[in-house]
């Protein structure tokens, strides 16, 4: 047993050495052993792993790590689901190699994510994309699948699948470790209809994006007394309520891309209809009636009231 620990441990040593000297990637773990086994636990917080130059004549030197100018690359979290089951769902993200996402929420309701896609690499997940001037969000963006069958079709409505309570749970554990390791703003934890309204529809209304802003503190939602005193200012479902100027103008202030036609056309039908899956998700039919409208100025006072 003794030469078997110590087996293991020059085993464990070796890795670590060749991690640390013969790659890119430098990470440092802990271990522990129990009984004749050794286990790696996690990596040591105090150090990074470190992307740098190998070069066989010259030393990196690391003594003025890490410079203070710099940010994140990762400014959005991007909520998706996959309109298929799960072998269907990996055979389109993983192995046709035409789209892709980081991460992959399973229909098991186990311990398991997938990751599809390291951190720092550019998943293909957002396609065409806009969110607050920012474009082509793949650039800046952590992609999370979920495995569901997405809405049918009747006649003129569309029926979209509902998520179980296990599948939220691992949204929510996810999207917090993403969301406070990357510092991301509650407005740029969004959905692909809100990048991409006139062409996407996931996650669609049944997503509970309440429930994480209120559950978990994940995302942005408005707050209850500033909607109720926009409401108080007009008459009840009235339709259209404002102009589709002021509501285009208003739409392009949060966050979506939206030309400023001055008419109800399609493109605004659908992009109010996105806006609404996200924050108004009982009434989605992209007309502006009252309360949409009373939403929207609630979101940009809590959000965007320093943006013009």
């Amino acid at each position: 047993m003794i030469q078997l620990l110590k087996f293991n441990i020059f085993i464990l040593c070796s890795t670590l050495f060749f991690l640390s000297c013969g790659s890119q990637k430098k990470i440092i773990f802990d271990s522990k052993v129990i009984r004749d086994t050794v286990y790696i636990t996690h990596a040591n917080p105090n150090y990074h792993i470190i992307t740098e130059a190998n070069l066989p004549e010259y030393v990196i030197s690391q003594k003025n790590f890490p410079s203070v100018a710099f940010n994140e690359r990762i400014k959005f979290l991007v909520i998706h689901y996959t309109v298929s089951d799960y072998p269907t769902s990996v055979k389109i993200l993983a192995k046709k190699g035409q789209v892709s996402s980081h991460y992959l929420i399973t229909d098991q309701p186990n311990d398991t994510i997938d990751i599809l896609v390291s951190e720092d690499k550019r998943a293909w997940h957002a396609g065409i994309s806009s969110w607050n001037g920012t474009e082509n969000l793949n650039d800046t963006s952590i992609g999370i699948e979920i495995v569901n069958k997405g809405f049918t079709k009747i006649k003129d409505s569309l029926l979209f699948a509902t998520f179980p309570e296990y599948q939220i749970k691992k949204v929510a554990a996810l999207s917090k470790n993403i969301i406070d390791r990357y510092q991301i703003d509650p407005v740029n934890v969004v959905g692909h209809s809100d990048i991409a309204p006139l062409r996407k529809q996931d996650p669609g209304p049944m997503f509970p994006w309440k429930e994480l802003y209120t559950n978990y503190g994940i995302g942005a939602w408005y707050d209850e007394y500033d909607k109720d005193v926009f409401l108080s200012q007009y008459i009840p479902d009235t339709y259209p309520y404002t102009s589709p100027l002021e509501f285009q103008k208003s739409l392009r202030k949060y966050g979506y891309k939206i030309d400023l036609t001055g008419e109800w056309d399609k493109n605004t039908f659908l992009i109010v209809r996105a806006f609404q899956w996200h924050f108004r998700p009982e009434k989605a039919d992209g007309m502006v009636d009252a309360e949409t409208w009373a939403i929207l100025q609630a979101l940009n006072k809590k959000y965007r009231s320093d943006t013009k």
